[in-house]
């Protein structure tokens, strides 16, 4: 499982010109499901993304949580994480996990979330959807359930 994590002031995404999630504060969360992805990386990612530490504290040190400052998050369902551009110019996207395997695992996920942070907000899955990110610092990160990077 992969994700794509970034620090933002405001976070929405939309479908078919629909606001169906919306955060202020917090993180928006892109994620990628891969074919080997278990409820084992979604309790580990989850808990990681929940606890990271980069906001910052009184002595303006990267050293409080989403957890720790009542953040928001919005999750996203992003197959193309798990886009292998290696070879050639189109990516592959075998790696990646489709259907309702992947739905369930997304669905885990926010529950998961849910257990650390107040405000879960999330796109639809399988849908075409248009994300707006304020990104803030910028702080992106990348992270992987099986920590390959």
């Amino acid at each position: 499982m992969r994700a794509v994590v970034q620090r933002v002031s405001e976070s929405k995404v939309t479908v078919d010109n629909v606001v169906i999630g919306k955060i202020s504060k917090g993180f928006n969360v892109l994620l990628g499901i891969g074919e080997e992805d278990t409820l084992n990386d979604v309790e580990y990612l989850a808990e990681k993304i929940c606890n990271l530490r980069v906001f910052e504290d009184e002595n303006q040190k990267l050293n409080k949580s989403l957890i720790d400052v009542h953040g928001e998050i919005l999750i996203v369902s992003n197959f193309t994480i798990y886009g292998d551009c290696r070879r050639g110019r189109r990516p592959s996207f075998s790696s990646a996990l489709s259907g309702e395997k992947a739905e369930t695992l997304y669905e885990a996920f926010i529950l998961a979330c849910k257990k650390y942070i107040n405000t879960v907000e999330h796109g639809q899955f399988g849908a075409d959807m248009e994300v707006q990110i304020i990104n803030d610092g910028p702080i992106t990160l990348i992270l992987d359930s099986k920590k390959n990077f």
